[in-house]
């Protein structure tokens, strides 16, 4: 079995030096313990998917530790929260760093559990799937941004990505790349091993019901999210639909982009899209069977635009950044039209706000971007440069403040 490497090792390496206690958060099978395995040999290691194990870690924390002593590496922390008291009163008694490193696919109740018993103590990471740039091999590793220096870095290290639905509909995680592994058994021992059981823990639901809610949240990928359209075709309530959708968010499934808010765009939606954060999944889950089909399938559009929108956001996680602060998107209607303007992307950096289209076009054109002026509005801030994220096969101005990239760029 061949290893990757990861973009995110370097970040690692440093937050380790530098802190008592690094976290490492990301859905099931993203490479969590490969990573951790390969890049610090030298951790003890532990896995609370073993209940034997929680069970001590709970009720004889003491000897837990005896057994299991730093550095230690603890797999699935969220299993038995309890632990982090212990691990804070252990790395108040020392100023060495570097004790321990946790994992966990479940990252909203372990920001929750670490704020209680680890503020000030935890460096946390996100680990997302293989990114293109892992895949080929490119060190390059700076968030995407639309900046002169971004790009201008960016084409030092520019390779062409060819058959890239084939990666679309393979997917991201990273032992489909490590080994021949065939897609649909790959994907239909995911589904019930990890999302059934992980899922189950939190919910009480039959897998039946579960699979089918699963399929019409992956069909919705890219849209608006409506929670009431979900609930009619999955045969549960609204309030049910929204735990469930809560739930695929905290344990990495999915990805809520948020829209950008302020008062100078009263007329903007305030709902956030949908974007499952594994193409490979969603179209296992829909039954999109091969890169082909996908390619030419009404459903092409929005794979593309997730796929992209889940590049961008492991260029974030991989530099170690927080990206839920900084990337948007825009939908609302001008006073002057009956139509709706709609941005994909809104990335915000220092007061400047870059709008992003993505299409699956080889033929971009400026009307793509006619909604970019509604940023003017907003008081205290700049638009910057306008970017399409299509399959050109070369950088063109089609403005002087907009730019079509080919996803090389990302």
């Amino acid at each position: 079995m061949s290893y990757i490497e990861r973009a995110i090792t370097g970040v690692l390496k440093d937050r380790v030096k530098s802190s008592k206690c690094v976290l490492v958060t990301g859905a099931r099978q993203v490479g969590k313990s490969t990573v951790i395995r390969h890049e610090f040999p030298e951790f003890n290691r532990v896995n609370f998917d073993d209940r034997l194990t929680r069970l001590q870690a709970k009720e004889e924390p003491r000897l837990f530790f005896l057994n299991h002593p730093c550095p230690l590496l603890i797999d699935e922390v969220q299993k038995e929260s309890t632990i982090l008291e212990e691990i804070k009163l252990i790395v108040d008694e020392s100023d060495q760093r570097g004790r321990f490193l946790l994992s966990g696919s479940q990252k909203l109740e372990l920001m929750k559990g670490m704020s209680e018993s680890l503020a000030g103590r935890v460096s946390i990471s996100e680990l997302l799937g293989l990114s293109l740039r892992e895949i080929y091999g490119i060190k390059f590793n700076r968030h995407f941004i639309p900046t002169e220096d971004y790009i201008e870095e960016r084409e030092q290290e520019i390779k062409p990505y060819r058959d890239l639905w084939q990666t679309i509909h393979k997917g991201s995680y990273p032992e489909l790349y490590d080994v021949e592994r065939d897609w649909q058994e790959y994907y239909s021992s995911y589904v019930a091993t990890y999302l059934e059981r992980d899922v189950n823990e939190l919910i009480s639901s039959d897998g039946i019901t579960f699979t089918k809610f699963l399929t019409a949240v992956a069909a919705r990928t890219g849209e608006i999210l409506n929670y009431a359209n979900i609930a009619s075709e999955t045969g549960v309530s609204e309030p049910t639909i929204k735990n469930w959708i809560s739930i695929l968010e905290r344990t990495g499934i999915v990805y809520l982009l948020q829209p950008y808010s302020q008062s100078a765009l009263n007329r903007a939606i305030k709902t956030p899209k949908l974007y499952f954060r594994d193409t490979g999944l969603a179209c296992y889950l829909t039954r999109w069977l091969t890169a082909d089909a996908l390619k030419c399938s009404a459903v092409a559009g929005s794979m593309f635009e997730t796929f992209v929108v889940s590049e961008i956001l492991k260029s974030y996680a991989n530099e170690g950044k927080d990206y839920k602060f900084s990337i948007f998107y825009y939908r609302g209607r001008d006073k002057r039209l009956t139509s709706e303007n709609e941005i994909d992307l809104i990335i915000e950096e220092d007061g400047v706000l870059y709008p992003i289209e993505i299409k699956m076009s080889g033929n971009p054109r400026a009307d793509m971007a006619s909604a970019n002026p509604v940023l003017d509005k907003i008081p205290g801030k700049k638009r910057g440069m306008g970017v399409i994220l299509c399959l050109i096969d070369r950088k063109t101005y089609l403005r002087e403040n907009l730019l079509a990239l080919p996803i090389e760029y990302v």
